[in-house]
């Protein structure tokens, strides 16, 4: 597969416009190469369960992109981020943005490195570490498959700037996971998100720490 196949470029510049999404030519470049060296390191590295480049496109770049609206940054941390997403995505969409990538697993964070350095993106920084073993602050923590959402939370914590939020990328029986979630955290909006060329619901929940003193 090169970064020129059409049917991967039809899909990527379909996707945005379904999603509202402009982009300059070089956010489209960085978008395409992302999906090639995915689909390179893949063959090798068995990184993502999705095999075709242009589902990559949908089920990687679309489903990471679906979110851009709700992330205010300045900065992001993207946990259990595996290969990058939605932190790579979210960062090329978003250059003003300072996104960090936490994964344990070296080989992901190993792409992520490469991916970082061959796209030439400067607002990301890839980290391999325990998500308890982090030590940072930031305005936004955002999670696509990191765990149940009383978990991502309670072990996200101590991340979470004054005034920041959790932007949780569930599906649709997180209903069932808010009973999980620490006191003192409430969530604030729920957003569906519409994902070109997916079938299945998404649904994007953001919380927020209430302020000591607040009434539950």
């Amino acid at each position: 597969m090169t970064v020129s196949d059409t049917a991967v470029e039809v899909s990527l510049d379909q996707g945005l416009e379904r999603l509202g999404i402009a982009v300059d030519a070089e956010q489209r470049r960085q978008l395409l190469g992302l999906v090639g060296l995915l689909h390179k390191w893949n063959r090798a590295y068995n990184l993502t369960a999705i095999r075709s480049p242009e589902e990559m496109v949908s089920r990687h770049l679309l489903d990471s992109a679906a979110v851009l609206p709700f992330v205010t940054g300045p900065t992001l941390l993207d946990v259990g981020a595996g290969p990058g997403f939605p932190g790579l995505v979210l960062a090329i969409l978003r250059p003003e943005l300072a996104v960090s990538l936490l994964d344990s697993n070296g080989k992901k964070v190993r792409f992520q490195r490469q991916a970082v350095m061959e796209l030439g993106l400067t607002n990301v920084t890839p980290v391999q570490a325990r998500v308890e073993a982090f030590e940072e602050r930031f305005d936004q923590v955002i999670s696509r498959a990191f765990a149940s959402l009383g978990d991502f939370v309670s072990l996200t914590l101590p991340l979470v700037a004054p005034g920041g939020q959790w932007l949780a990328m569930k599906g649709p029986a997180v209903e069932e996971e808010l009973a999980g979630v620490p006191d003192g955290v409430v969530p604030v909006a729920h957003h569906a998100l519409e994902v070109p060329f997916e079938v299945g619901s998404r649904l994007l929940v953001v919380l927020e720490r209430q302020p000591a003193g607040s009434a539950p």
